[in-house]
């Protein structure tokens, strides 16, 4: 009875108090109305808002039930009674509106338990048991929002803060991501490489893992591809600054050793916890997150997941019938969900579709089996590679999202690769000079003596251009014949 005395409550003041009804009608659903009547009500009023933008009165109410099809006449009078009951009343809003809030939050939670024992039972068809804790945790995330609203004139010194706050960032050790992002990766972000196979997507993210680590920044790495040995392998190489065939010839002493000077360089903590593939979704992760903290004292500052596709979701059985659109798209919205709940930035990759993967040029269209996972990144970019570009071991990067910054500057770069090394390192910055920001109609190719080479890193001597052995003068003839090579070569 109680119930139903605030469900009464709730449906006089939609029908009569527009600030009440603006405030709570986005958080009310029809299921939460157990009587049937109750809930035609509501479903008209809601209606009605949607359409008009206004609350109904008492007399076009009745009027829109009177249309309905599904009514025979004794419903339909009964309706018309209750409605002719919902009188405008003095009532406290504050009251009204908390009590409003408290009995949405109750039917949520009743709607979700009862939800998860139909899993439990088997009633779902695309549903598994592992979807019930975002389920609950979505019900008990329940709240109205209290705020009324940026007023732009009045509230000039809380966006002057804003302006001015830094935000904690995890910068990257490139200079060019750096200037795409402002500075790095921001906390509750999810971040997305798009290449083919083989093109770097590990290579780059196995990279950022060990600068991270190298900031002494806690680092989470998952794979669902690759063994841990092989991360972990590929991490050493970066690290230790030695090619993958040099790191097996290795003596045991000197392995020791680079450790340990590793050790003592990096503050931070490095895992890498495997999963075989399509088999781990965000409830594993999350899982795993709690036993770190309890077993190890560890909370990541960034996490990595290697890579996106082959994850399952919490909200679909393994095999489910639901096209990948839909899966992509939610496995997306549960990795950023859990960007979000944990306050880290995660960085994940995805696959180029197979027309993607053989051209030179990589968009949003080329996005393996989800044009949703664009739309749920903060950051997307894609790793392109030619022949011509390996032989001077280059990669381009070209941004395809960006919340962080406007994604027409510096739209394309190019950066070195050594992949005997795992390592990424910034070229010449004369290299870029061949680029066309803001449409540019021609691959970015670097001339080979432009850039630093296998594993090195930028000329920083500040020494002048006649003892520069980077600079135009002493190899202008060489880079013009250089670029003319290329000059063809169409990814735009």
């Amino acid at each position: 009875m109680q119930n139903q005395t605030i469900e009464r409550t709730t449906l006089t003041n939609l029908l009569n108090n527009e600030e009440y009804t603006r405030k709570v009608l986005p958080f009310i659903k029809s299921e939460y109305f157990d009587v049937r009547e109750e809930r035609i009500i509501f479903d008209e009023i809601q209606k009605f808002v949607d359409k008009y933008n206004k609350i109904p009165t008492q007399t076009s109410l009745e009027i829109e039930v009177g249309t309905r099809k599904d009514l025979n006449d004794v419903e339909h009078n009964k309706i018309v009674e209750i409605i002719k009951t919902l009188k405008k009343e003095t009532i406290d809003f504050d009251w009204l509106v908390d009590t409003t809030e408290k009995f949405v939050k109750d039917k949520a939670i009743y709607n979700a338990i009862v939800e998860g024992v139909g899993i439990i039972d088997g009633k779902s068809k695309d549903k598994t048991p592992e979807a019930i804790p975002s389920i609950l945790t979505e019900a008990l995330a329940v709240s109205f929002d209290n705020s009324v609203g940026h007023d732009y004139l009045e509230d000039h010194e809380a966006r002057f803060d804003y302006y001015h706050h830094k935000e904690e960032r995890i910068p990257f050790d490139l200079e060019f991501f750096n200037k795409i992002t402002k500075g790095g990766l921001p906390p509750k972000t999810l971040n997305i490489a798009l290449a083919g196979t083989g093109v770097g997507k590990s290579l780059f993210m196995c990279h950022q893992a060990a600068n991270c680590l190298s900031q002494g920044k806690n680092v989470l790495y998952i794979s669902l591809e690759m063994a841990e040995e092989r991360i972990a392998e590929r991490i050493d190489a970066n690290m230790m600054n030695i090619s993958i065939p040099d790191l097996h010839d290795l003596p045991k002493k000197m392995f020791d050793d680079k450790i340990t000077r590793l050790q003592k360089k990096a503050k931070g903590k490095l895992i890498i916890k495997e999963y075989p593939t399509a088999s781990a979704h965000s409830g594993h992760f999350r899982g795993l997150l709690k036993e770190l903290a309890i077993k190890k004292s560890f909370k990541p500052d960034i996490i990595f997941i290697d890579y996106l596709n082959i994850c399952a979701s919490s909200r679909f059985k393994a095999g489910s019938s639901m096209n990948s659109y839909t899966i992509i798209k939610s496995i997306a919205e549960e990795l950023r969900g859990l960007a979000v709940e944990t306050n880290v930035p995660i960085m994940s990759a995805t696959q180029t579709t197979r027309a993607g993967f053989s051209n030179t040029d990589v968009g949003l269209e080329d996005t393996s089996e989800s044009f949703g996972l664009p739309a749920t990144a903060d950051l997307m970019f894609a790793l392109i590679s030619t022949d011509e570009l390996e032989e001077l071991n280059q990669i381009c990067v070209k941004q395809l999202k960006n919340r962080y910054n406007d994604p027409t500057m510096n739209k394309r770069f190019i950066i070195g690769i050594d992949r005997n090394k795992m390592k990424l390192f910034d070229v010449e910055l004369k290299a870029q000079d061949e680029l066309v920001d803001h449409g540019q109609s021609e691959v970015p190719v670097a001339d080979k003596g432009q850039g630093f080479g296998k594993g090195q890193g930028p000329n920083l001597s500040g020494r002048p251009d006649d003892v520069n052995p980077f600079s135009k003068t002493g190899q202008e003839q060489s880079k013009e014949d250089k670029y003319d090579k290329f000059s063809k070569l169409k990814v735009w």
